[in-house]
């Protein structure tokens, strides 16, 4: 599908391929059948495929565009049945029950889908099944799958007999992992047939329950609802320029007067943006789409116009941009707040998030962590990790005692005795004691089997060094050893 897409506005003769960079190389994203033929393959070094087919035609591959693209061919389809889910990055899901009627049968529905779809210049393979699981085995692995360019391909199973018609089907078609595939070849399982033949029982054993829940899936014997896509906020809104505009500050002007409408359709519903997703039409067809994410959701429009000022800057407007959209990608709930005076620590926690925000967005949320405290008195248990765009800090944490501030795995020292070593050595340093405060006593969680913790109990001493070193270090009684396990600052 993206091949296409991308390839619907400018269609292109021979061999055609999307790339993006994986790991500093560039690599193949998709490709049409053209470039099939000519041997390249997905996550082939663009370079290669060069080095095949010099005459090879490429563009940049768009993800975000192709997942938009998809939501839209989602939506269109809600034509058929009301309900649709995504399936993958290419596919969708119908589920058609009760609606076929509507169109003279089953038959005379898929006729249209696939004509409908043709026109649209997308090849298509689709099967109409009575469970989920069927259907997905054959419009992926049936011989009429088998697709070209611009081509269809429609099947319909008889209710009640899924099994017998994927018999001849890889195992793959069950969507199986890809190690349960891998053993069952080695095994001599090759089709859908041939797993059948074997007693459950061991099949279980040998596999787990995942394989005979895949298995009953596709038969019907255990349900697969379709996961629903998630409707679309509806907080959107769209210009169309009269002449084109390529200046940042332009652009900016423009997302500013489209997000204080947005912020207004927010406002009414009591919601917050959580995700925004900008969308600017160059002259010529070609469309840049770009996402931005908040750390907590929000109607402010000028502080989430701001978060835009990167990716605008980072734009390629070409010889213009006539058409510009801005849409809520997610959405949360947001009450009303009450205003009576400046609260310091509220501004300080608003700066605190669009700070959060713009790294978010060029390092992904998922690297921003905080520390939240935890309920244990293990020192290295006592707090948790946790992203920070999806978690409030912390208004009281009081811990069992003075930590350091690095905490490591313990890294033991030569010592002797229940007090504190007047010299030892750490990390290739000699150190001299200079004061000694402790002991602190933890004992293990006596409920929880914690290897770090066989030893016993910890006598935990904060020592500062002749040297300048400021070390938690802790004693084992049961069995006599000392440790350092963390740094003061």
């Amino acid at each position: 599908m993206p091949s296409e897409r991308a390839q619907r506005l400018r269609p292109v003769k021979g061999p055609f391929v999307l790339t993006h960079f994986h790991k500093n190389t560039q690599r193949i994203y998709c490709f049409n059948i053209e470039a099939q033929k000519a041997g390249i393959g997905q996550d082939m070094s663009f370079a290669d495929a060069r080095a095949m087919y010099p005459d090879i035609l490429s563009d940049l591959a768009d993800p975000i565009g192709d997942m938009n693209f998809l939501r839209i061919l989602s939506r269109w389809t809600e034509r058929y049945c009301p309900f649709v889910g995504l399936d993958g990055t290419d596919g969708l899901l119908l589920d058609i029950s009760g609606a076929a009627h509507l169109f003279g049968g089953e038959r005379a529905m898929l006729d249209d889908l696939l004509a409908r779809l043709q026109k649209a210049g997308l090849s298509s393979s689709i099967a109409i099944a009575d469970t989920r699981g069927a259907a997905w085995a054959m419009s992926h692995y049936s011989q009429k799958s088998h697709y070209g360019p611009n081509q269809q391909s429609g099947t319909i199973i008889e209710v009640g007999h899924s099994l017998s018609v994927l018999a001849n089907l890889p195992v793959a078609a069950l969507q199986l992992a890809d190690k349960t595939i891998h053993s069952l070849r080695r095994l001599g399982i090759s089709t859908v047939h041939d797993l059948s033949q074997i007693p459950r029982v061991t099949l279980s054993r040998r596999f787990g329950a995942s394989l005979l829940l895949q298995l009953d899936r596709a038969s019907g014997a255990q349900p697969d609802p379709i996961e629903l896509q998630k409707r679309q906020t509806g907080f959107a809104a769209r210009m169309t320029l009269p002449e084109p505009i390529g200046l940042t500050e332009d652009v900016m002007g423009i997302v500013e007067r489209l997000m204080h409408a947005i912020c207004k359709k927010l406002e009414a519903a009591q919601m917050g943006a959580r995700r925004l997703g900008l969308s600017a039409q160059r002259v010529d067809q070609n469309t840049i789409h770009a996402e931005i994410g908040l750390a907590r959701p929000m109607r402010d429009a000028p502080r989430m116009t701001k978060l835009f000022t990167r990716t605008v800057e980072a734009m390629d407007a070409g010889f213009g941009i006539e058409r510009i959209r801005l849409e809520v990608v997610e959405a949360e709930n947001l009450k009303f707040t009450q205003i009576s005076h400046m609260d310091k620590k509220a501004a300080a926690s608003d700066a605190l998030a669009d700070l959060i925000s713009r790294i978010g967005n060029r390092v992904g949320f998922e690297n921003i962590v905080r520390y939240l405290p935890a309920q244990s008195h293990i020192p290295e248990k006592s707090f948790l990790i946790v992203a920070a765009a999806y978690s409030e800090a912390a208004q009281n944490w009081h811990p069992a005692g003075e930590r350091p501030l690095i905490i490591f795995p313990p890294e033991s020292i030569a010592a002797t005795g229940a007090n504190p070593p007047q010299h030892f050595r750490w990390r290739n340093m000699r150190l001299t004691l200079a004061e000694a405060l402790g002991p602190e006593r933890l004992l293990p969680e006596w409920w929880l089997d914690n290897p770090n913790w066989r030893s016993g109990m910890r006598d935990y001493w904060r020592v500062q060094t002749h040297q300048g070193r400021r070390l938690w270090l802790f004693f084992t009684p049961q069995n006599p050893n000392w440790f350092v396990q963390g740094e003061f600052a």
